[in-house]
């Protein structure tokens, strides 16, 4: 057994000083110290997959994150962990509890689970030792898991069985600070006939001409909305997302929170707001002023041929509200993106006192132009493109 503090401060000298996750007790000691160290920064993510997409944000920013889950929480990371980490090739170091482990005595939920946690992260690619239970089995292992990190740039998991972490209590903290009141959502609605509604081409082009490259980075969800940007302007403080449907929020969440210089705008789609609709929470908790959401809602997923979303029955800007996010508003006039795109260069430059992330929801017109092309730069490419953009590339 060893002290939550010898793995983290170990873990510190090498550069580890981001954590997200969903709490276990296996993990609480680590938590509990984490919490404690106003130097250190942890985000309690409200599921392992937005966990998993939040430090490949701090990774695109250039530094080093743990993100720590159950083994059940394997099956809810299994997309960011294979369309998103390995696929752009963002490292993390990544603590997996091993509940159910074969013999020990668990809870029936973890009896299939815990065997074959080994077999799952064998299958996605992550290689994987026993979290160390004696402090000089820590430097070690810390410095094989940043071997295989550099050399791939891809994850890396310790499992922790039951009992590696002595107690540490949580004193006086944990609790979420309130920001601010909560806005009420603005609702600037023209009554548009769908034929009249702004296309995804005329808000990007918003977007392009208020994002300069040298001081903003956008972030674009997977789909058309993506290659369309790509094919409007390919700009080098661009990402496209692939994979990974519904991440783009708590990814450019961890590269803001990472990079306070830059201004970050994530360009969301209704089906993929829709399938990770906590994000939404996460953001309203933890979302810095300089993170601008936009969502382009055409209430279809038009990349797999139009299927309809359920959005024309959600107020995502009353989400947006709830859930603690700075500003919210939504409408079918590009004139509330332009507003709320101005008050994020105003608030870069200072003179906007809002503490928080701006939301906007955008409905736009269904349909995309012929012969969208696709990205020609791949996926790592385009990754050390950006990093190397804003300066996060070691050399």
């Amino acid at each position: 057994m060893i002290e939550a503090a010898q793995f983290v401060e170990a873990a510190r000298t090498r550069g580890f000083e981001w954590y997200a996750g969903v709490p276990c007790s296996f993990l609480t000691p680590f938590i509990n110290y984490v919490l404690q160290d106003e130097s250190l920064h942890y985000v309690s993510a409200a599921n392992e997959g937005d966990a998993v997409a939040l430090i490949a944000g701090v990774a695109l920013a250039g530094k080093r994150g743990i993100t720590m889950m159950q083994n059940s929480g394997l099956g809810n990371a299994v997309s960011p962990l294979t369309s998103l980490t390995w696929t752009f090739r963002l490292p993390q170091l990544l603590i997996v509890t091993w509940r159910g482990q074969p013999g020990v005595s668990d809870e029936p939920q973890h009896a299939l689970m815990g065997p074959v946690t080994p077999q799952m992260l064998d299958t996605m690619d992550v290689p994987w030792e026993l979290f160390p239970t004696e402090a000089d089995q820590i430097a070690p292992a810390l410095d094989r898991a940043i071997r295989h990190m550099d050399e791939t740039g891809r994850p890396y998991a310790l499992v922790m069985q039951k009992g590696s972490v002595a107690p540490y209590e949580l004193k006086g903290g944990g609790a979420m600070p309130q920001k601010h009141a909560l806005p009420v959502a603005q609702a600037r609605w023209n009554a548009r006939s769908p034929d009249q509604l702004p296309t995804r081409r005329q808000a990007l082009e918003r977007v392009v001409a208020a994002t300069p490259a040298q001081s903003t980075v956008v972030v674009a969800s997977t789909g058309f909305c993506g290659r369309e940007l790509y094919a409007l302007d390919d700009r080098s403080n661009q990402l496209y997302m692939v994979g990974s449907m519904g991440c783009v929020t708590t990814f450019a969440l961890g590269l803001a929170l990472a990079r306070p210089d830059l201004n970050v705008v994530a360009l969301d789609g209704d089906g993929a707001a829709l399938m990770r609709m906590s994000a939404f929470a996460t953001l309203g908790a933890y979302g810095p002023p300089n993170l601008t959401h936009v969502l382009l809602d055409n209430g279809a997923h038009d990349s797999t041929g139009g299927q309809a979303t359920v959005s024309a029955q959600v107020s995502f800007a009353n989400v947006a509200a709830a859930c603690g996010y700075a500003d919210a508003v939504e409408s079918d006039d590009l004139a509330a993106l332009d507003d709320v795109l101005a008050a994020a260069r105003e608030r870069a430059k200072g003179a906007s006192g809002v503490e928080g992330t701006r939301f906007v929801r955008l409905t736009i017109r269904r349909g995309t132009p012929d012969g969208l092309p696709r990205p020609t730069v791949t996926p790592p490419d385009v990754k050390t493109r950006l990093m190397r953009h804003i300066g996060a590339l070691a050399n």
